[in-house]
């Protein structure tokens, strides 16, 4: 990591150099970072020119660090101990260098709160400035799931970033993360966006695969990422992906997890591949298996992708019945101890009090069932007003079959304009959410059911033009993006409601045109469904498996067999040495 990070600017290094580390443990990577500058630069005269910095959370490790510091001739009050994400310590301070290896997969619910105010992230390191589909910035939140904090410090060195007039080369970053910081989170989540934010701003210069088992602690694949902020004009715009997992040389003797190290030709292979920025070829050797580094030069915009719904028409049936009105009776959020209630005592839970007089016995069959209460529900559960509100829906539904029938309708848009004629006729007023829950409960998915009509618009001249610079089509285009035009009825459009459980979607890379995938890969095997371009958000992730995948062909049957038939004969020879048998029986 030191030699990714210095090396290519170590003959334009500053009069004085900053080093930063958010997770520095014992100082490891501090004091080797320094070592490496003195050795390489020949600047030993004085270790003033270079200033380490650190923070680290376990008191223990923190001693050994500030010790080490003082043993060593550095600034022990520039490592400072407790959270790195909780309190920005080092606010308004920018660094040369920044050098990590944090924690992953661990858990950051803890901090939460210094972080976030509810949904909102209130530290403005964990907040970006990104651009959504339409091109309007929006500023959005950068933090990871509360499961795993390791990207929050990768956040907090690109936070601590020197910008290039500030420094002759800005600053540059190596971090080291599991797989999960490459592709976890779809697009618009923390990850993603975190991912977007350092690809689009051309921060992101090379990540570098490493064998398995190299660490003390761990056995799981981990990857270097290596960022700078002024790259050199071969490499702008431009991603380095490096496959280093097979190269590795083993240990006579594990430590712990760790059973394989680099050798000082494989740093050396690694370096210079970041540093020539040139795709690399594996060798194969004498068994046709890939040895060494293989490396593949990407545009930043090759790892973005489009995330599209894709809609299809809700096809609704309509039918009163009476058990389709029955669970109107209930809250949805209490249908189950509210339909056991009421199997037990039937009308009286109407009566004032009478839920309180069985409050013990209520209580006891939700523990017994697993169902949770806490105060507020509770209150609401034995609250004879919800009790009465349900009623009365489940009331005007059967008012609402008596008048209408039970016939079943398959165009839910007249159904829909046949109860709010009943209604009118019955007297009968209804909210929305009511009228709404009472049409839930008596329709079904039905596909041989029209089509459920959302609404219909009138465009005039002026507002199509709008509509179609806005989804970059043709007027004969409308009906891919849910608008269909009402025959004989000039400017008339008419939408369709979405179903949810039809709804699917799409992943279309950066490169490509949502419009043209579309009809290629969606319209032909589902005609009447739509895009929703007011869906779209824009995702990065970094797939290794996708780009160095090697297909590699199964082994022939004979030979498989011919292996058993080998391993039997093995065997039966063991056997018979055991038991000092010179012939073995094949009877």
């Amino acid at each position: 990591m030191t030699r990714l990070v210095f090396e290519p600017v170590k003959d334009r290094m500053p009069p004085v150099i900053t080093i930063y580390d958010p997770a520095c443990g014992s100082g490891g990577m501090l004091t080797e970072s320094q070592a490496f500058i003195k050795r390489e630069t020949g600047r030993q005269a004085d270790d003033g020119y270079i200033y380490l910095y650190g923070k680290e959370i376990n008191d223990e490790t923190y001693a050994i660090c500030k010790s080490d510091m003082m043993i060593k001739g550095n600034d022990p009050g520039f490592i400072r101990p407790n959270s790195t994400l909780s309190t920005d310590e080092f606010s308004g301070t920018r660094f040369d260098f920044m050098l990590s290896n944090p924690p992953y997969g661990k858990s950051w619910a803890s901090e939460q709160k210094f972080i976030k105010d509810g949904a909102n992230i209130i530290d403005p390191r964990f907040k970006v400035t990104l651009k959504n589909y339409w091109g309007d910035p929006m500023e959005v939140d950068a933090a990871p799931r509360s499961s795993d904090g390791q990207l929050l410090f990768l956040m907090e060195m690109v936070s601590k970033m020197k910008t290039p007039d500030q420094n002759v080369f800005g600053s540059r970053i190596a971090s080291v993360h599991n797989g999960s910081s490459l592709f976890t989170g779809d697009a618009g989540s923390g990850e993603s966006n975190i991912r977007r934010h350092i690809i689009e701003n051309d921060l992101l210069e090379a990540v570098i695969q490493l064998p398995n088992n190299l660490f003390y602690n761990t056995g799981i694949t981990t990857y270097i990422w290596l960022l700078s902020n002024n790259k050199c004009d071969d490499k702008r715009g431009k991603v380095l992906l490096v496959d280093a997992s097979r190269c590795f040389q083993k240990l006579r003797k594990n430590l712990g997890n760790k059973n394989c190290e680099f050798s000082a030709e494989h740093i050396r292979q690694i370096a210079g591949a970041c540093a020539g920025m040139q795709p690399i070829e594996p060798v194969q050797d004498k068994n046709g298996e890939d040895t060494g580094i293989a490396a593949k030069v990407f545009e930043n915009r090759d790892f973005g992708y489009y995330k599209v719904a894709v809609e299809r028409p809700d096809r609704r049936s309509a039918q009163f019945t009476e058990a389709r009105i029955a669970p109107l009776r209930f809250d949805k959020a209490f249908a189950v101890p509210m339909a056991w209630i009421y199997a037990q005592w039937g009308d009286d839970v109407y009566t004032q009090g009478f839920l309180a007089d069985h409050e013990k016995k209520i209580l006891a069959f939700c523990q017994d069932n697993g169902i949770a209460l806490n105060t507020k529900s509770r209150k609401k559960l034995f609250s004879l007003s919800v009790w009465k509100k349900q009623k009365a829906l489940i009331d005007a539904a059967q008012e609402l079959m008596d008048a209408m029938g039970q016939d079943e309708s398959k165009d839910f848009n007249r159904f829909t304009s046949q109860v709010d004629a009943t209604l009118k006729t019955l007297n009968l007023k209804l909210s929305a959410p009511e009228k709404k829950a009472i049409l839930t409960a008596v329709s079904r998915y039905d596909e041989t059911a029209r089509r459920v009509v959302k609404k219909k618009v009138k465009l005039s001249a002026a507002k199509l033009e709008t509509l179609l610079d806005h989804l970059g089509c043709r007027q004969a285009d409308l009906p891919d993006f849910g608008f269909y035009p009402v025959a004989d009825k000039k400017g008339e459009y008419r939408t369709f409601e979405p179903c949810s459980d039809l709804r699917d979607h799409e992943s279309v890379p950066l490169q490509g045109d949502i419009h043209e995938f579309f009809k290629a890969d969606v319209l032909p095997h589902v005609p009447e469904a739509w895009i929703n371009m007011d869906s779209v958000k824009i995702g990065y992730e970094i797939s290794f498996n996708k780009y160095f995948y090697r297909h590699k062909p199964l082994r022939s049957m004979e030979a498989v067999a011919q292996d058993i038939l080998n391993l039997e004969n093995r065997a039966e020879g063991l056997i018979a040495e055991i038991l000092g048998l010179d012939e073995v029986n094949h009877d």
